[in-house]
Formats: structure tokens, C-alpha cells, sequence
């Protein structure tokens, strides 16, 4: 990790997507998603303003937490589906 990078992200009061090890590989979901919202999101298009990018941003999110289907989830949006599970988790009390 660079020291520009680290030293930035401590300004900013965040914490890296690296591990002890100071590489990736242990956080693999969190970069994979990364790389979805910067393949889908950030370099489709060149970014003007910052609240655009926010805005963008929060789209995205909201559709990835709570509309995208899953085949593995039987084409169901993950809110839908974790929805379901906990009501199936109450009823079987």
C-alpha cells in the first residue's frame, strides 16, 4: 500500500481494504465488489462534480443491496429474500 494512500485514508478517518498481511486477498469480497461498482459505475462515464459521483453511488447501492436479481436467490433481489428468511425464521418458533 502506498504511503500517500495510507496517509489519505487516515485524514479521512477510514480504514484500508487490505488486511495485516497488506494485500487484498483477505477482504476478496469487498475488492470484488469494488471492482463491480468501478467497472459499472465509475469508468462508464467522466465525472464532471462530486455530487454526481454521490449520486451515482447511491443509486448503485441501493440497486445492489436491494433490486438485483440473484439466479442463486431464484431471481429474487437480496431485501426480498433476506425479507423472506426472517420472516421463515419467526413462523418456525
Amino acid at each position: 500500500m502506498s504511503l500517500a494512500y495510507t496517509e489519505r485514508l487516515k485524514e479521512a478517518k477510514l480504514l484500508a481494504s487490505t488486511g495485516s498481511t497488506g494485500d487484498s486477498y483477505d477482504n476478496a469480497m469487498a475488492e470484488s465488489i469494488n471492482g463491480l461498482y468501478k467497472a459499472e459505475v465509475i469508468h462508464r462515464k467522466s465525472w464532471k462534480k462530486r455530487a454526481e459521483v454521490e449520486l451515482a453511488t447511491l443509486t448503485w447501492v441501493d440497486w445492489y443491496n436491494n433490486r438485483r436479481l440473484l439466479e442463486r436467490l431464484s431471481h429474487t433481489p437480496p431485501a426480498e429474500a433476506e425479507k423472506a428468511y426472517y420472516a421463515s425464521i419467526h413462523w418456525k418458533r
